[in-house]
């Protein structure tokens, strides 16, 4: 087949028989947004085979206001194979920015910050959260603990008192421009590939 980031066309040549291939996108053509491994599979099969190599670190989101980040934010936690997204609150959110990608990601919902901190608690997962406030460290110098949830806040606002409270550590993003704060999502894809860095190069 040809390889292309605008899909695939129907399938050339004799079909696989294999029971992860969609008979139905082998016929059609698959022009979903994934990665080339996984063209003409079937939906659950690409989960499952997400779960085997998805990374121990979880990605939660306080949803008060209806941010409408919480899609990239599910986006990049799937480029990066987060474990889980956990949505703090409202359990509506714009799916327009996850481009689909929700339906790869397991997402779970948590109606206050105490249920989520009693979760994380039970899990045995620390809560590093993600926010330029006092007494944070610089993302450059922390150590991620390998298995971890990182709490990231609304666009404006950041992590509400409850939030930081359940942290047991707080990061920032080191700036070095003039604005006091960047985007949301970018906060959190900057986050994930720190985590990565830290953990799966050299």
């Amino acid at each position: 087949m040809e390889l292309t980031t605008h899909g695939v066309g129907p399938w050339v040549g004799n079909l696989p028989t294999e029971d992860f291939y969609d008979p139905d996108l082998l016929a059609a053509g698959d022009t979903r947004n994934v990665n080339d491994r996984y063209r003409y599979w079937k939906l659950e099969a690409i989960v499952a085979d997400l779960d085997l190599r998805r990374h121990p670190f979880h990605v939660a989101i306080e949803n008060w206001q209806h941010d409408m980040n919480i899609g990239s934010i599910v986006r990049s936690a799937n480029a990066f194979a987060a474990d889980t997204v956990h949505i703090i609150g409202r359990k509506r959110w714009n799916k327009r920015g996850a481009m689909v990608t929700d339906r790869y990601q397991h997402v779970r919902y948590h109606a206050d910050v105490e249920s989520f901190a009693t979760w994380a608690a039970d899990a045995a997962l620390p809560v590093i959260a993600i926010d330029n406030v006092p007494g944070s460290v610089p993302i450059e110098t922390f150590a991620f603990p390998k298995k971890c949830v990182l709490l990231f806040g609304q666009e404006g606002p950041g992590l509400s008192p409850e939030a930081l409270a359940a942290a047991s550590a707080i990061v920032e993003i080191t700036q070095y421009g003039s604005t006091r704060s960047i985007n949301a999502s970018a906060a959190a894809a900057v986050a994930m590939h720190s985590w990565i860095l830290y953990h799966t190069v050299g």
